[in-house]
């Protein structure tokens, strides 16, 4: 058996402190976001009971990091911050008169998710909106996630909008089995055209529903996209999924915000879990979205109140690496001040003093520990970039009171 005392498990790192810095101040900047838009943060257990998620079938239990408790029930790490939410709504908000309007900043953790920027321990901000199903609520959780991430500097971002009933009414349109529609779903999401022209003849699709099909995966844009779908389905389950789709973008429209958007029909991911408008956030350098979110309105129900949702998550650990990779600018830890003093009596006490003072006017000060003299200082100054020595000794400081000594 090796020695792994030096080593981080796979998919988990330390966070040194100029990143620690950066994504503390990510933190706050996202906080500040969600509670100006009347988003209440909650904190969720980092270990929940396994059945939590596992009760409606929403996360693979392969992607679960799952331990036990002394009494051997099974238990599982937080693998997102929906979920514990849908549980909350349900319990202990259960006679909280909706909306419901709460955000979250937590560790998530997930076993089989890593590579690629992505860690199985990452930090993830995001919102959730309980109680209201509308195009109005939509548009605001898209626009929240869009000020969210331009908050954090993130200009260059593209959101991607689905729908997942436009799928759903094609399938009732086309008289597709559950299984069957499920197995087109994979190949709409991996973009193989050929596996969906072999399908399309297999259930007997006339050519304008083959068409249809592959243009799903093919066609993006915006109101044109919407509008070319508008002219070849029948289903109204499927003309309501896209007049929801035109509403939602219509309401962006309105927060300044259309330009980051684009029709994408062909998301199609966790079909068993989103039941309307279906987002992702991306910008370049990184090959995952950093945004994610829609409408889930049968995920509570699962815990035995049925209630309307909608919410987004997005990753921290993603968009520091795409911040890097894009070369914005980080916070950095600097010192403004080092301070060093002789060991004439009454030094120390006076290079105490001052430091406390400088602090309170919000500088970033040291004190020497080690009794270095006034030129070994100045090269410990240089040598770290440290902007200011003070070196403190009775011919520097004729003061008669140390507080009047100043620099």
């Amino acid at each position: 058996m090796g020695d792994y005392r030096f080593h981080t498990p796979d998919g988990v790192s330390d966070l040194l402190p100029d990143d620690c810095l950066t994504k503390r101040g990510l933190e706050h900047r996202l906080r500040g976001v969600f509670a100006s838009n009347g988003y209440q943060e909650i904190e969720t257990p980092g270990i929940e009971f396994y059945d939590v998620y596992a009760g409606g079938s929403f996360v693979a239990q392969e992607n679960l990091y799952k331990l036990s408790d002394q009494e051997g029930r099974i238990l599982s790490l937080r693998y997102d911050g929906t979920v514990p939410v849908a549980r909350l709504a349900a319990t202990l908000f259960k006679d909280v008169e909706p909306p419901i309007r709460l955000s979250y900043l937590e560790n998530m953790y997930r076993f089989r998710e890593s590579g690629g920027g992505r860690q199985r321990e990452f930090s993830q901000a995001g919102v959730e909106l309980l109680g209201i199903s509308s195009p109005q609520a939509d548009a605001e959780v898209i626009a929240l996630a869009i000020a969210s991430a331009l908050e954090i500097g993130l200009t260059d971002l593209q959101i991607s909008i689905g729908q997942a009933e436009f799928f759903r009414g094609l399938m009732e349109e086309w008289g597709i089995a559950a299984e069957d529609a499920a197995e087109i779903s994979r190949h709409i999401d991996q973009k193989d055209t050929v596996a969906l022209e072999k399908a399309a003849d297999r259930f007997g699709l006339s050519i304008e529903a083959k068409e249809t099909l592959l243009m799903i995966p093919a066609l993006f844009g915006a109101y044109e996209t919407l509008d070319a779908f508008e002219k070849r389905v029948k289903s109204p389950r499927a003309i309501a999924a896209l007049q929801n789709v035109r509403e939602i973008l219509e309401i962006l429209d309105d927060y300044g915000y259309m330009k980051y958007m684009t029709v994408d029909l062909g998301m199609l991911r966790s079909l068993d879990y989103y039941t309307g408008m279906i987002f992702k956030g991306f910008t370049y350098e990184i090959g995952f979205p950093v945004i994610s979110g829609g409408r889930y309105d049968k995920v509570i129900s699962a815990f035995g109140r049925d209630m309307a949702a909608v919410g987004f998550s997005l990753s921290v650990h993603l968009c520091m690496s795409a911040l890097r990779r894009q070369g914005k600018e980080f916070l950095h830890t600097h010192v403004d001040t080092v301070i060093g003093y002789s060991r004439e009596p009454g030094m120390r006490k006076m290079a105490l003093s001052m430091a406390e003072s400088l602090r309170n006017e919000g500088l970033i000060v040291l004190v020497d520990c080690e009794g270095m003299d006034e030129e070994t200082l100045n090269h410990f100054t240089e040598k770290k970039s440290i902007e200011q020595m003070v070196f403190l000794n009775s011919s520097s400081c004729d003061c008669e009171e140390e507080e009047t000594c100043q620099i």
